[in-house]
């Protein structure tokens, strides 16, 4: 009995690492240090490796963008000439960096975070980086600032590109409203959406209640997304899951 016990608790710390502690759904770590190495790392600019070792000491690093993602992220800001953004969900602040990089000098990100600590830690990084100037960070629950957005209909339409990498149980909520505000052509990035894999689990399947909670949340923004007619949609497998959400009406 004791050793079922231990076997079902070692089974659990798998699923958790493999939702937490990897930064790829990628089945070979050798094949996910080949793409870091030899695409990413050489390309990474020194600022965003400061954070990213900055963060990757924070006990909860695992909520970090990875790097591969953060990378393909700022190609698609380049590509749709995105100048303004907003992101949710920002954390020590890698990929709100990454996004500060790619965009014009006048371009703006409006960040929203529950709380102020973890963005202050990488803050003297992103200073430094002279980009600082771009950000409007915005401490607080997000929904209440998108609702007093969507009032003011000068907002409307106005977002280049939205980035969401946040609590996943409200992900649906924020789908409602970042309609509005992204402009027609405009794009929405939901980051996690494959949820460690999850999504394809049993509904019985022994995995820690945390990750059950939210797996259900998860699963219904993308079955919301599936069939919403105002949006093209394009689910990718790097990292956790993105899903890139294309406003067309």
């Amino acid at each position: 009995m004791a050793a079922n016990r231990e076997g079902q608790e070692e089974k659990k710390d798998r699923l958790f690492k493999a939702l937490h502690g990897n930064k790829t759904l990628l089945e070979s770590e050798k094949l996910y240090e080949y793409i870091l190495e030899t695409s990413v790392y050489p390309r990474e600019p020194q600022c965003l490796k400061e954070i990213r070792e900055l963060t990757e000491k924070h006990p909860w690093s695992a909520m970090m963008t990875s790097p591969d993602e953060a990378q393909f992220l700022s190609m698609l800001l380049k590509l749709i000439n995105a100048k303004n953004t907003m992101e949710i969900g920002v954390f020590t602040g890698y990929s709100l960096l990454a996004t500060a990089l790619a965009i014009p000098d006048d371009g703006k990100i409006l960040a929203l975070d529950i709380t102020k600590e973890h963005y202050e830690k990488g803050l003297p990084i992103i200073q430094k980086a002279g980009v600082a100037h771009k950000i409007d960070f915005r401490e607080g629950p997000a929904l209440p600032l998108l609702d007093q957005l969507i009032q003011d209909e000068k907002y409307h339409g106005t977002f280049d590109f939205v980035f969401v990498d946040a609590d996943k149980d409200n992900y649906i909520n924020y789908h409602k409203r970042l309609i509005e505000l992204v402009k027609v052509g405009g794009v929405i990035g939901y980051d996690n959406t494959l949820w460690g894999g999850s999504v394809v689990a049993a509904p019985d399947a022994d995995l820690d209640e945390h990750i059950l909670y939210l797996r259900d949340f998860v699963k219904e923004l993308n079955k919301a997304l599936a069939v919403d007619p105002r949006i093209e949609i394009c689910q990718l497998s790097i990292a956790d899951g993105v899903t890139l959400c294309r406003r067309i009406g």
